[in-house]
């Protein structure tokens, strides 16, 4: 009995305020349902504000382009929804994500059809706004969120925390609230309206997988979230490198390879079948999947291409061929360390920062990115939360900060401040794990001034009108001021993997002594 109750008593790392270990004492699954139901509410609350493209002909926005994927996969056959016709514009918002996206459009399409036929008829649909068809169009995205991206969640906190000791399982409830109630992920899906939970969802369920040591299983996922959205190939280094790295340490690698390699092949022939009758039908839709004729960079996404081209004009003096070029050197130069350090010492813990920095270097480096790409560096973000709060936090300040345009555009600047202050309290409620640079005074000084620049940058940004001459100069100041932390983070992440991989062949040397 004397044993029970030590172990129900609050340790040090376990104060009694501890809000997230009462959460934790009760179960994984109940610690999770919980935290589930009030994410889940803060998701209604965000949609019932406006979306991308609300209002706004002759195109509207991406809840038009959404909408526009279900009308056009229900009412043609699936050999012409990529294809240019009569009845298929593809300059009017034309499917442009890979075949599973068709899939999901087409079974969302079918429920639209069912309560409001006119939401998805051919043609006469266009701009279709009205309570009941924004209404079914948010469900989809909730229903997605929880039939995926929130089962996905568990089963990764389930792999995650399995084999660690009992004092750092506290932490669990909070490590579920920072992956459910991402403010940036939440705006982007539930407000300006997309299905960045599928893909993302898939994802997290191939890293549970690998976690789990099911590596056939996680290569299933991982190919299905490429199907879904062809921005996974951020990550796909990482995975790459990592399942390289563990089959050349079996018995067999050859063997092993193979098996990836056909689950894999496999597993792309079942979802692109349709289009796999003629190479021109493929070909069509792969055309799609890289929109290289919009340029290098679109809008003001805080990368390299974009961030530079204040001092150099890209677009203007280098052909869209030789840019191409410039971003594949760029990026596959950048991950290539990362991926290299996976192949030789593939743990699971540099795996997540693989997946960090490998998504840093497209997002950083590659073709045409958007204010959105920023969710996939998040996601390893958030599933190294635990082991690296700070780089967390700063990277949820920064990424917000810089999508801060886009959200404003979309009239969510309410939404936006409620997540924001939401995040800040959750992140610090008490028993939170704590990085030994929030207590740095030096640091702490440096912090409170970018903190309170950024801050300055959002109320000047809603305030103050732009002089005529510069009338985008406010969003190239946000561009700069965030692509300055991303690269900040970007070169902690990789000396941090650096770091864990020697650290793993120093150990590998003190076993085989």
């Amino acid at each position: 009995m004397e044993k029970k109750r030590k172990l129900n008593q609050p340790t040090k790392s376990e104060p009694e305020s501890d809000i997230w270990a009462f959460l934790t004492c009760r179960g994984t699954k109940s610690t999770f349902v919980c935290i589930s139901l009030f994410a889940l509410v803060v998701r209604l609350a965000v949609a019932i504000h406006p979306y991308s493209g609300a209002a706004t002909p002759p195109k509207f926005g991406d809840y038009e382009a959404q909408r526009h994927w279900m009308e056009i996969t229900i009412n043609l056959p699936v050999k012409e929804w990529y294809r240019n016709s009569s009845t298929n514009d593809l300059s009017y918002w034309g499917l442009d994500y890979p075949p599973l996206t068709a899939y999901q459009s087409y079974l969302h399409g079918l429920l639209l059809k069912f309560f409001d036929p006119s939401s998805v008829s051919l043609f006469t649909s266009r701009g279709y706004e009205s309570y009941i068809g924004k209404l079914l169009m948010r469900w989809t995205v909730l229903s997605s969120d929880l039939l995926i991206f929130f089962p996905a969640v568990l089963y990764f906190v389930t792999a995650y925390y399995s084999k660690k000791p009992i004092g750092e399982k506290s932490s669990m409830a909070w490590h579920i609230a920072m992956v459910l109630l991402n403010p940036c992920l939440i705006l982007i899906d539930h407000g300006h309206f997309q299905y960045n939970c599928i893909s993302l969802g898939l994802t997290i369920a191939a890293v549970a997988a690998i976690f789990s040591d099911r590596d056939l299983v996680g290569s299933v996922f991982f190919s299905l979230a490429l199907n879904h959205k062809q921005m996974s190939a951020y990550y796909a280094p990482a995975f790459f490198g990592y399942l390289l790295g563990k089959c050349l340490r079996r018995r067999n690698p050859a063997f092993e390879i193979s098996k990836l390699g056909l689950v894999v092949l496999g597993t792309f022939a079942i979802v692109w079948l349709p289009y796999l009758y003629s190479a021109d039908a493929s070909l069509e839709v792969l055309s799609r999947l890289a929109p290289f004729e919009r340029g290098i960079y679109e809008d003001y996404v805080a990368n390299f291409w974009c961030t530079t081209s204040i001092l150099v004009k890209w677009k203007r003096l280098f052909a869209t061929q030789l840019l191409k070029l410039l971003s594949l050197a760029a990026t596959i130069s950048t991950f290539l360390p990362s991926m290299i350090q996976l192949i030789l010492l593939p743990t699971k813990q540099s795996f997540l920062y693989g997946m960090l920095n490998c998504s840093f270097s497209f997002y950083l480096f590659s073709f045409q990115v958007h204010e959105k790409s920023i969710l996939l560096p998040l996601l390893p973000a958030s599933l190294l939360a635990v082991e690296e709060p700070f780089i967390f936090r700063w990277l949820i300040y920064y990424a917000l900060l810089s999508m801060f345009p886009l959200l404003g555009r979309d009239d969510l600047i309410l939404p936006y401040i409620a997540l924001y202050g939401l995040f800040v309290l959750l992140y610090y409620a008490p028993g939170r794990r704590t990085d030994t640079r929030e207590n740095n005074f030096f640091g702490s000084t440096l912090q409170s001034l970018l903190l309170t620049s950024s801050l300055i940058l959002h109320i000047i940004y809603m305030t103050v009108t732009p002089p005529e001459k510069y009338p985008f100069l406010f969003e190239a100041i946000i561009m700069l001021f965030s692509f300055s932390q991303f690269v900040l983070i970007s070169i902690y992440s990789n000396s941090k993997q650096c770091a864990l991989s020697k650290q793993d062949q120093v150990d590998i040397k003190k076993k085989s002594l």
